[in-house]
């Protein structure tokens, strides 16, 4: 035990003697964006609300449609780039175990033996020289990396810190995906409210063409304006088997994203969104979004947690520029034949302690610092740039929403003149001041401006639920 005091006492005074290698001046250089520093912009002011609430997690259930609920549970149980990403959280999880055994004490056991002619004139004994004999060990060896810097410490803080990226990550391939498909799903309905408008415009321009024939025979109109009305119709009739094509490839498109067949995409119905009636329009946004949005979208967790994690890997880095001690122990029995390998004079045990001493390593270390300390300046510098693109994308939907709220307002407008319009055409024919070709136009005119609203009312539903999106889709997460 007095040598192992010495052993230990020599390498202490080593380790201060020695010192450690040169680090340069090597440190980050980028800085983290504060929230709290970026202007809102007008737009969010406008709508900010201290009392307004977050999307909910079921965001989309807002849009009232049991089918959308349906293919959104579908889609979050089956859709196989959801469970890539979280296969990758098992596997950043998995990691951080191989990191934090860094951290804890290793104990092996190893057994062997051997059959062996030794030489006559060797190293061997006199009693087994030239002899075959059974050579048998039993050995349990211990270590532990005293880690007196936290080296292991950091790396597994680091590991820890991925597996939150990945979880992050996951959480923004989950809200990709709902967006995905409530994007898609609006389209659909859109897609066949627009066909119902265009097969009903159909029908009146062959009412039209109609009536320019008999007016044609009577005399009363030359062949120009018939042909005129003639070459509407192909047209139209390709219009409607466009929209035709783009539904039965908006249903494929979200039997994939369900992960389904094509043949599922068969099956889903007219969407039928009870938002659509509600009238909903865009609520109150927290006044200081900005700082919310850090804890609320997982593209900007994802970022920040990479910061946490490359400015852990920055103090593993310059831990491994000071000494360190590992202590080994090993125990066991070692005999030559069978018989006395299990009496006390077989036994063999030792400690062998040992220190590391990075004094000259050519700038290894320093090179691994430099990268390591890059890779933090980069993680930072994408921390800023996406916090600015989540603000620049919630303003976007803000303003997008305000347009459409104008738009809508005018497109009211404008189809409560295009139906006076019809009604006093109406009027007219059935007083003999005209005839239903006037009729007819006034119609046409009249559902040119319902596809004007049908568009307008189709954004008011994209942007609600881009706005869920931007806003972090319910999703909330803490940092330490």
């Amino acid at each position: 035990m007095r040598s192992l005091r010495l052993s230990l006492a020599a390498m202490a005074a080593t380790l201060v003697v020695a010192g450690c290698a040169d680090m340069g001046d090597v440190k980050p250089q980028a800085h983290a964006l504060h929230p709290a520093g970026l202007a809102a912009g007008s737009a969010i002011a406008a709508a900010a609300d201290p009392v307004a609430g977050w999307p909910r997690e079921e965001w989309w259930k807002a849009f009232g449609d049991p089918q959308l609920d349906r293919l959104m549970a579908a889609a979050l149980a089956g859709n196989p780039t959801l469970k890539v990403a979280q296969a990758r959280v098992r596997q950043a999880e998995a990691l951080a175990g191989v990191a934090r055994s860094g951290t804890l004490p290793r104990v092996d056991a190893s057994a062997s033996t051997t059959r062996e002619l030794f030489a006559s004139h060797g190293s061997a004994p006199a009693a087994i020289a030239g002899s075959w004999q059974w050579y048998n060990a039993a050995t349990l060896t211990g270590s532990y990396d005293l880690d007196l810097w936290g080296r292991q410490h950091d790396l597994l803080a680091a590991a820890v810190d991925a597996t939150h990226v990945a979880a992050a990550e996951a959480q923004m391939a989950r809200l990709a995906l709902q967006t995905a498909i409530v994007h898609d799903y609006i389209q659909l309905w859109y897609r066949h409210a627009l066909q119902d408008s265009v097969a009903e415009s159909l029908a009146q321009r062959q009412r039209i063409l109609a009536i320019a024939r008999k007016r044609r025979e009577a005399g009363l109109t030359g062949e120009l304006d018939v042909a005129a009305i003639e070459t509407t119709l192909p047209a139209g009739r390709r219009e409607h088997e466009e929209i035709g094509a783009s539904i039965a490839v908006l249903r494929h498109r979200l039997a994939a994203l369900i992960g389904k067949g094509p043949g599922d995409g068969d099956a889903i119905a007219r969407p039928t969104p009870a938002l659509l009636d509600s009238g909903r329009r865009l609520g109150g946004l927290p006044s200081a979004l900005p700082a919310e949005l850090v804890g609320r979208r997982p593209d900007i967790a994802a970022q920040r947690w990479r910061v946490e994690a490359a400015a852990s890997e920055i103090e593993a880095a310059r831990a491994a520029f000071y000494p360190n001690i590992n202590i080994a122990a090993f125990a066991g029995l070692q005999s030559f034949g069978f018989a006395r390998l299990l009496e006390s004079s077989a036994r063999t045990m030792g400690v062998a302690p040992a220190v590391s001493l990075p004094i000259f390593e050519g700038g290894r270390l320093r090179g691994q610092l430099g990268e390591r300390t890059a890779a933090y300046d980069a993680a930072v510098e994408q921390y800023n740039a996406t916090l600015v693109q989540a603000l620049a994308d919630v303003a976007n939907v803000v303003a997008k929403i305000h347009s459409a709220q104008q738009q809508e307002q005018l497109a009211q407008r404008a189809l409560a003149s295009a139906r006076r319009a019809e009604t006093l055409a109406e009027q007219a024919y059935k007083a003999g001041m005209t005839d239903y070709l006037g009729v007819l136009q006034a119609k046409l005119t009249l559902l040119a401006e319902q596809e004007q609203l049908l568009r307008v009312t189709g954004e008011r539903l994209d942007n609600y639920a881009s706005l869920m999106t931007a806003l972090g889709g319910g999703m909330e997460i803490h940092f330490p």
